[in-house]
């Protein structure tokens, strides 16, 4: 085997005493989010210059172990798409990252189209990586080999991509961009994204329903999550989105009905229809008054017409340039970051720096022209 397994404290010991002379560590981590109610943390990949280890992060604690290690600026921290992982590494293990280099990020200041990881090893080393485990469930134990082989792929040609991506960034006068980028990655944590959202709001086809099956829509949601965290299965593998939305429009009134309806699974009609026959039941007994319908945002309202002119003459120094670079016009300024100047109309070079989420490089490379055409 090209890696090593870590599940027990003497591996992970030998482990520690090892990163410390490590300079350079790629790192990756698989979690169980697509088959299990709960995303936790279930694999960290790390390659170092002689091998590639696969910690079990549900046999052990690594956290010990890997915080000195990736918390040191000097030792380089290689990682691709490192948004999502940072969380999970902060949230599951309490880590944080310094000396990140990101990959992905650095593909994406050098106007690759593709930034994907099995697109840029085959673009730069010829590697094909498989498709295999894409969608695994991580959270199975034990894990078989080919499962391992794939996990130990994702980091063990971080190194050589780094090298050439960087070298890239230098002969493009670009490699600031992605330092300043990657260090502002750095300071990512977990948060609890949507804790006061509406659940109704991330279902397709929400918006179309009315006011009693919208209520009705969210008893579904509640009774599927429910399901899902006592069985520890992704929401969607319970009952799919499209399922609860004919459910929460036709009103079934019985197991049969709730059987017939398409995409619902006659087994959990069967075992756990009764519940939510019983929560559609009660929201058809409710009175006009008490329903709660799709929110419809007024903050969604369109600025004023002196703002979306600025923003559009923003849009087309940013297209200009974009172009001349060869880079995602997203990536070189984002729109909602174009909007945000319109209504601050910063005046300076100074007012400009103030303005939230611009990037020291941008204001330095668009600055002038920016200002240019807000005045």
């Amino acid at each position: 085997m090209r890696f090593r397994l870590i599940d027990d404290p003497a591996g992970l010991d030998r482990l520690c005493r090892g990163l410390g002379r490590e300079r350079r560590i790629a790192l990756d981590c698989e979690a169980s989010g697509f088959h299990r109610y709960s995303d936790r943390l279930c694999l960290l990949q790390l390659t170092t210059s002689s091998a590639t280890h696969i910690v079990d992060t549900l046999a052990l604690d690594p956290a010990p172990a890997l915080r000195g290690p990736l918390a040191d600026p000097e030792t380089q921290v290689l990682m691709h798409g490192a948004d999502y992982d940072l969380r999970l590494l902060d949230r599951d293990l309490g880590l944080s990252v310094r000396g990140l280099f990101d990959t992905q990020v650095a593909a994406a200041l050098l106007g690759e189209k593709s930034t994907g990881l099995a697109a840029l090893l085959e673009r730069y080393h010829g590697v094909k990586l498989s498709k295999k485990h894409q969608r695994a469930d991580w959270a199975r134990r034990p894990l078989p080999g080919d499962m391992l082989e794939y996990a130990a792929a994702d980091t063990e040609h971080l190194a050589a991509l780094a090298d050439r991506l960087r070298a890239r960034l230098e002969r493009a006068d670009r490699l600031e961009w992605a330092d300043e980028e990657c260090r502002l990655l750095e300071r990512t944590c977990w948060s609890e994204e949507g804790g006061g959202e509406d659940p109704a709001c991330r279902v397709r086809g929400a918006r179309e329903l009315g006011p009693r099956e919208v209520t009705a829509l969210r008893q579904a949601l509640a009774w599927r999550d429910r399901i899902a965290r006592a069985r520890d299965r992704a929401p969607f593998r319970v009952a799919g989105d499209d399922t609860l939305v004919k459910i929460a429009a036709d009103a079934p009134a019985s197991v049969s009905e709730l059987k017939a309806v398409r995409g619902m699974n006659s087994e959990l009609a069967r075992r756990e229809g009764a519940d939510l026959l019983r929560r559609l039941a009660r929201v058809a007994q409710l009175p006009e008054t008490e329903l709660t319908g799709y929110p419809h945002r007024s903050g969604a309202l369109r600025p004023p017409q002196d703002v979306e002119q600025r923003a559009e003459r923003l849009k087309r120094v940013r297209n200009r340039w974009a172009e001349e670079l060869e880079i995602e016009r997203g990536v070189l300024l984002p729109n909602a970051l174009l909007l945000e100047l319109a209504r601050r109309r910063p005046r300076s070079l100074a007012e400009l720096a103030e303005v939230a989420g611009l990037r020291k490089w941008q204001a330095e490379l668009l600055g002038a022209a920016l200002l240019a055409a807000l005045a």
